[in-house]
C-alpha cells in the first residue's frame, strides 16, 4: 500500500473570453476580489479556432489568462466552477452587453505535470467531482513542452498559449521551492 499524502498546492488560472473588453475587466476585478491579486496575466488573443460561441457571445472573441499568486488546494476546482458560473451570471445581469452570454469564464489550475479545466459538459474522458462539475486534463507537460490529447480544444494546442502557460509552470515551481509543502 502506498504512503497517503496530500497532493502539492497548484496555480490556479482561468480562461476569460469575450468580445467586449470592459466584460473581461469587470471579470478580472471580481475574481481579484474574491481569489486575490494576479501573478500573471496574459495578453489577449483572438479566438479563431472555434465559432461555438458566436450564438450567445457574438463574433470577434478575444481570450486571456489570469494566474493568481496565492497557490490553492485543486480539491476546490468545483468550487472555483460555482464561482465563475455565478459571476458570469451577474455579469449578464449588469444589462451592459447586447449579448446573452457577454463574457465566460473558465477556471482551472496547473501543477508541474498537467493543466486541468473545469466543465459542466461530461464526456468519456472527463471525472466527474460533484455539482455538476467534471474535471478534465487538458494538456500534459512531457518532455520540456506542452502536449494536447485527442480532446484538447485546438486553442490549448497554440503554441502563444502554450508560452504564456510555460510562464505559469515556472511561476508555480519558483512557488514550490520557495514554500515547499
Amino acid at each position: 500500500m502506498g504512503d497517503l499524502k496530500p497532493p502539492r498546492t497548484v496555480l490556479r488560472i482561468v480562461a476569460a473570453f469575450s468580445r467586449h473588453a470592459a466584460a473581461l475587466q469587470w471579470g478580472k476585478s471580481a475574481l481579484i476580489d474574491q481569489w486575490g491579486p494576479l501573478a500573471l496575466e496574459s495578453p489577449h488573443f483572438d479566438l479563431v479556432e472555434t465559432n461555438y460561441y458566436d450564438d450567445e457571445m457574438g463574433t470577434g472573441l478575444k481570450k486571456c489568462f489570469w494566474a493568481f499568486a496565492d497557490l490553492a488546494d485543486s480539491a476546490a476546482l468545483t468550487d472555483w466552477k460555482l464561482q465563475t458560473n455565478e459571476l458570469e451570471a451577474a455579469c449578464q445581469s449588469l444589462g451592459r452587453w447586447p449579448e446573452r452570454r457577454p463574457l465566460n469564464l473558465d477556471p482551472g489550475y496547473i501543477t508541474e505535470a498537467k493543466l486541468v479545466l473545469a466543465t459542466t459538459k461530461d464526456r468519456s474522458h472527463r471525472i466527474y467531482l460533484r455539482d455538476g462539475i467534471f474535471a478534465e486534463v487538458t494538456l500534459q507537460y512531457h518532455q520540456k513542452r506542452w502536449t494536447g490529447f485527442n480532446w484538447t480544444y485546438p486553442d490549448y494546442q497554440r503554441a502563444d498559449f502554450q508560452a504564456f502557460f510555460d510562464e505559469c509552470r515556472g511561476y508555480l515551481r519558483q512557488q514550490l521551492r520557495q514554500n515547499p509543502a
